[in-house]
């Protein structure tokens, strides 16, 4: 049961319980948690074979050194993943083996990641409006003005780069 100081500072007693089973669940004192199975638990890769597919390619480093996947994370060991073309740097704070919910996982770490990039604001080119049907020559044409595609010699010149005939 939850007790009344848990219940004064806001804490869910759900969450706290998920804690519980996940440190439980974990391994006991002694054993080892391989870093492939911790970086899936955590919730930093979304299966297990990833995170050792990623590990074997070296995009996982612990403390500086390249990792193989059966490598024993410990806690206060750094973790620098490299996925999906953003570096991940994380300090483990809780070894756990099963995965869990992802307001459970971000307690067994601790962020250090650089912020991700902004995505663009601006709709990409290509997108039309549901409904309008498929572009006109003079529509594509405009299309591919826009992104300097104008034809094989450039410029809206005609085929081999001879001028248009009128």
């Amino acid at each position: 049961m939850a007790s009344q100081d848990d219940q004064d500072q806001g804490v869910d007693p759900k969450t706290t319980a998920a804690v519980a089973a996940a440190e439980a669940a974990g391994p006991a004192s002694g054993e080892n948690v391989r870093i492939d199975s911790w970086i899936w638990a955590v919730r930093l890769v979304k299966t297990r074979s990833i995170g050792a597919t990623a590990c074997r390619g070296g995009h996982v480093r612990v403390n500086g050194e390249r990792v193989k996947p059966a490598y024993s994370v410990r806690v206060g060991d750094e973790v620098r993943l490299r996925h999906e073309g953003r570096e991940r740097i994380v300090v483990v704070k809780r070894l756990i083996r099963k995965r869990v919910g992802a307001p459970i996982a971000v307690q067994c770490y601790v962020d250090n990641s650089p912020p991700p990039p902004p995505r663009e604001a601006v709709a990409p080119i290509g997108i039309r409006d549901r409904g309008t049907g498929r572009p006109t020559k003079r529509d594509r044409r405009e299309l591919e003005r826009l992104r300097d595609l104008g034809g094989p010699g450039g410029f809206g010149d005609g085929p081999a780069g001879r001028p248009k005939e009128r």
